[in-house]
């Protein structure tokens, strides 16, 4: 888990990072991630967490009678969500808050989202614990990232990249969220990779009956 000072960190890189998100999360939605919000976010039911909200990027994309929450480690990020939602007329409750320590109670949601934030959070694995630990039985878990590559040359370019990324913004290429899924004992509903494996999203389900 990370500290309180890596937290404070990290919130720092993302404020300042903010206002240059959009433009690089469409450039690559359009070049490598393709309809991945759409196919994520079109599949939420019931009372949504979002975790890593961002700029709110994803908010066009969830069906119109959801009921949306929203959290990010960076304020200015949850501000420019705040923005968006209204320009969208889009209720959603937002806060700042860390992913590893979710400030919700167990089984608390219907559906929890992230895309394209796991491949920031310090620590991945007790992420997608906690977010696992929120929802409802018969939960949705809804997933997509950049993931480690199917083929071994590009494994090893995404190693070379990340002995810059990881210090520098906190940004890992090469790890594998669907096998943190199942190794928590989620039912696996849709698993799509591409772009040589690189694009991975997931859809999931907790077991039990909603």
């Amino acid at each position: 888990m990370a500290t309180d000072d890596e937290r404070a960190r990290w919130a720092r890189y993302w404020d300042r990072s903010a206002p240059r998100t959009d433009s690089a999360m469409r450039r690559l939605d359009r070049l490598l991630f393709k309809d991945s919000r759409a196919w994520v976010c079109g599949r939420a039911r019931g009372e949504v967490l979002e975790v890593a909200v961002g700029t709110g990027l994803n908010l066009p994309h969830y069906p119109a009678d959801v009921a949306l929450r929203g959290v990010d480690l960076s304020p200015r990020m949850v501000e420019l969500t705040r923005d968006r939602a209204a320009a969208l007329g889009r209720r959603i409750d937002l806060w700042v808050g860390d992913a590893e320590a979710l400030d919700l109670p167990d089984a608390s949601v219907d559906t929890v989202v992230c895309t394209f934030s796991l491949c920031g959070i310090p620590d991945h694995r007790r992420a997608v614990a906690e977010m696992v630990r929120v929802l409802r039985p018969g939960g949705l878990l809804l997933l997509a990232d950049h993931v480690a590559a199917a083929r071994a040359p590009l494994r090893a370019v995404q190693r070379l990249t990340e002995m810059a990324s990881v210090p520098l913004m906190g940004e890992h290429f090469r790890r594998r969220p669907a096998d943190e899924v199942v190794g928590l004992g989620l039912e696996v509903l849709a698993r799509e990779r591409f772009a040589a494996g690189v694009v991975e999203r997931i859809a999931a389900r907790v077991p039990g009956r909603a």
